[in-house]
């Protein structure tokens, strides 16, 4: 009898968490763009070109340095910053500058944002400069269809060629 008074005691207790769990399983709805619409990502990690060029040490300045410091090369460890622009139908939708990881801003840059555009045939234009200065050295362009909900990805990867586009 105690058993039997058990399972009924435990079923009230777990009935009630069990209809909350399966409430807010369904409700309230989640979506993460709005109907008709299009994501576009832009992620990438990358370490941009040192800022400042090596220079060669003359003889007398390798003399005066230690024997285990005579490196011929002088190089300061500086990374240039990103700078990411994105141009949809014509118009700049974005534009950043992200600036090197590390103490001695010697790390890649991180660049990481979300928009959302209408669904449908854009002209995507993405420009990437790695070095201190001069024009965007890696240009990516598109012509693309994207349909409501879809996600458009761009990347970095130097192994693949620069931009990616990904859908």
């Amino acid at each position: 009898m105690k058993a039997v008074l058990r399972i009924a005691a435990q079923f009230a207790l777990y009935l009630p968490l069990m209809l909350l769990i399966g409430v807010f399983s369904t409700w309230p709805r989640f979506q993460v763009i709005a109907p008709g619409e299009a994501l576009v990502r832009v992620s990438m990690t990358h370490a941009g070109a040192r800022k400042v060029a090596c220079r060669t040490r003359s003889a007398a300045e390798l003399a005066k340095l230690a024997p285990n410091m005579r490196n011929p090369q002088d190089c300061s460890r500086e990374r240039a910053a990103l700078v990411v622009e994105l141009e949809i139908d014509g118009a700049l939708a974005w534009r950043t500058e992200a600036q090197p990881a590390g103490l001695q801003r010697d790390g890649a840059s991180t660049i990481y944002h979300r928009m959302t555009l209408p669904a449908g045939r854009h002209r995507i234009v993405a420009r990437l400069r790695d070095t201190a200065d001069g024009p965007f050295n890696h240009v990516r362009e598109a012509v693309l269809e994207l349909p409501a909900g879809a996600a458009l990805l761009i990347d970095f990867a130097a192994d693949k060629g620069g931009l990616q586009f990904r859908t």
